[in-house]
């Protein structure tokens, strides 16, 4: 069985879950840093804001998390905040990183948008990078299976019903083999397709393309939060493929619209 301890320093134990995660966050921030300086803005800028938004990041993950065991922390509020605390959701997590992104930006007259186009692909990389740690911490699996692929679990680590199966679905691996797809997608775009793109468009996507992998991947989530049957990540990723979406064709079907005034405006 994996480890969840990468390694130990005298009483300092260093995990694979932050390790992975640190990691994800600095290449992530590299090449949102790489793709402003493509664009022609200054890179520095990634590095200023990052604090900013991993304390932000930090605090929405731990929020949602929270509300997904609300009477848990009800009955113990001491336990929601600190440095032995465990248990953090994505959703929160990008919310909370966009505020403090969209706090900088607001800051330092900078369009929200067009940075956090900047960093729409390195966020994607950073996810399918991050849910390993999810293997090493021998959580985040689906249901009992027995493919080629399925994996292990430890019984202490098993479920409350499902202590009598070894092998269940790795739902960490799809999702972050979903997350790695996005990635190729966001940053073909910023390469191929830049010029047609309007602020805004690659985090749209982002939000799109990883509420479509998320909605299918809870169903492989037996400890899903759920809100009236219904696991609360799926109702939160049609609400996000219809608002994000809504606003990618809005958006471009303006933008259309306004061409041919302008040329119209022109001729005359």
């Amino acid at each position: 069985m994996p480890s969840p301890i990468l390694f130990k320093i005298g009483p300092i134990e260093i995990y694979w879950y932050g390790a992975l995660i640190v990691a994800g966050t600095l290449l992530a921030a590299w090449l949102a840093a790489k793709q402003a300086q493509q664009a022609g803005e200054d890179p520095e800028h990634v590095w200023d804001a990052l604090l900013l938004c991993l304390f932000f990041g930090v605090v929405g993950a731990r929020l949602y998390h929270v509300a997904s065991m609300l009477d848990y922390y009800l009955a113990h509020p001491g336990e929601i905040f600190g440095l032995r605390m465990q248990g953090f959701g994505i959703y929160g997590a990008v919310a909370g990183g966009a505020l403090g992104l969209y706090i900088y930006a607001r800051r330092h007259r900078l369009s929200f948008l067009r940075w956090a186009d900047f960093a729409a692909p390195g966020l994607a990389l950073a996810q399918a990078i991050g849910r390993w740690g999810n293997f090493f911490n021998q959580e985040l699996y689906g249901y009992p299976c027995d493919l080629p692929w399925c994996i292990r679990i430890a019984p202490e680590k098993r479920l409350p019903g499902f202590q009598s199966y070894e092998r269940f679905h790795p739902t960490f691996l799809y999702e972050s083999l979903w997350n790695l797809l996005a990635f190729g997608i966001l940053f073909a775009l910023s390469r191929k397709a830049s010029k047609r793109l309007l602020d805004g468009d690659l985090f749209f996507l982002y939000g799109i393309l990883y509420a479509l992998g998320r909605f299918f991947v809870e169903f492989q989530r037996p400890d899903a939060w759920r809100i009236g049957g219904v696991p609360t990540a799926q109702l939160v990723a049609v609400g996000l493929i219809l608002v994000f979406g809504s606003a990618l064709i809005y958006r471009h079907q303006r933008s259309g619209a306004a061409a041919p005034a302008e040329e119209e405006g022109q001729a005359e």
